[in-house]
């Protein structure tokens, strides 16, 4: 199979017929084969019932339906276990992502062979103040942090080569960081194209502050992985010597200081200095400690999808 088309949704109902009718066009068109899995992230319209019906219709159309709101990453996760294309598209199900620019992309992965084509939507239909302005902060910084070229994190519209999202772990929220997961597995052949953006022809957006705070957070936290996820021992373990060493080399002074400088001087006990010194040395094995555990965690860290599938159509 050439194409798989992993589309999450949550409350698309009035879009989902209109949206699988173009990628099929499209697909037909460029004579390309192809499937599209549609992930329920627990509606509580009847986006479902439309699955349903389109799955009845056309076996090339799948659905996963989750028990209840697990959020976009976890219905990605489910939909790229599913998936059997060469390719591996994500688009929102919102009609922003035009699927006519799905060809040029797949082309770019087959006969480029990059890893990764991420769409660029350089002009948006977005509110400049609340949506486009926090985009672009946001981007800054993931570029930043990352050390990836693209100047669009957020784009839902995204092509992978299949061995890409079968080696990604996608997890929390960590689904528009996707391409820097796959930098970390040493999928390095990241490219962009700049894409259409359409406005949003039914429901509401989703994003809002809480998705932007998230976003940072979940950026923080990608580094924090990237750098030190597989052996925590490394942090921890140096912030712990470099306390435990300060905190050891203040006491051995104080105690110099009580023996040769000043014998008849205050107590050890009794200066603020021992205290601090003391202090120091027990938060520098604490960060030992947690060294400790990170690596144990690791060890035996569970695996297990986060997420309960309810039903499932033609698959």
């Amino acid at each position: 199979m050439d194409i798989s088309v992993v589309i999450p949704l949550l409350n698309e109902k009035d879009s989902l017929e209109e949206l699988c009718d173009s990628i099929s066009e499209v697909m037909v068109s460029y004579d390309l084969s192809y499937e599209i899995i549609l992930i329920d992230d627990g509606s509580i319209d009847k986006s479902w019932s439309v699955i349903e019906k389109l799955s009845e219709n056309s076996k090339k159309i799948k659905g996963i339906k989750f028990k209840r709101n697990y959020g976009k990453s976890q219905a990605l996760h489910a939909g790229f276990l599913s998936c059997q294309g060469d390719v591996v598209f994500t688009m929102d199900a919102d009609l922003q992502d035009d699927p006519k620019e799905i060809p040029e992309m797949y082309d770019m992965i087959v006969n480029d062979n990059f890893d990764i084509i991420s769409g660029w939507k350089k002009k948006r239909f977005d509110s400049i103040l609340f949506k486009n302005i926090p985009s672009k902060i946001f981007n800054f910084a993931a570029r930043i942090t990352s050390g990836i070229k693209l100047n669009d994190f957020n784009c839902g519209l995204k092509a992978y080569k299949n061995e890409v999202i079968k080696n990604v772990n996608v997890y929390g929220e960590m689904h528009r960081y996707i391409p820097v997961l796959a930098k970390n597995e040493g999928y390095k052949k990241i490219g962009e194209k700049i894409v259409k953006h359409r406005s949003r022809k039914y429901g509401k957006t989703k994003f809002g502050p809480s998705r932007f705070l998230h976003g940072f957070l979940d950026l923080l936290t990608i580094w924090f992985i990237s750098s030190f996820g597989k052996r925590p021992m490394h942090l921890f373990g140096t912030l712990g010597l470099i306390m435990l060493l300060t905190g050891f080399l203040f006491a051995a002074y104080l105690g110099y200081d009580k023996i040769f400088l000043n014998p008849k001087g205050s107590l050890i006990t009794e200066r603020p200095e021992f205290y601090i010194s003391l202090v120091t040395m027990i938060i520098g094995s604490q960060f030992f400690s947690m060294g400790f555990i990170g690596e144990l965690i690791l060890k035996s860290v569970n695996k297990k999808p986060q997420y309960i599938v309810q039903k499932k159509t033609n698959l």
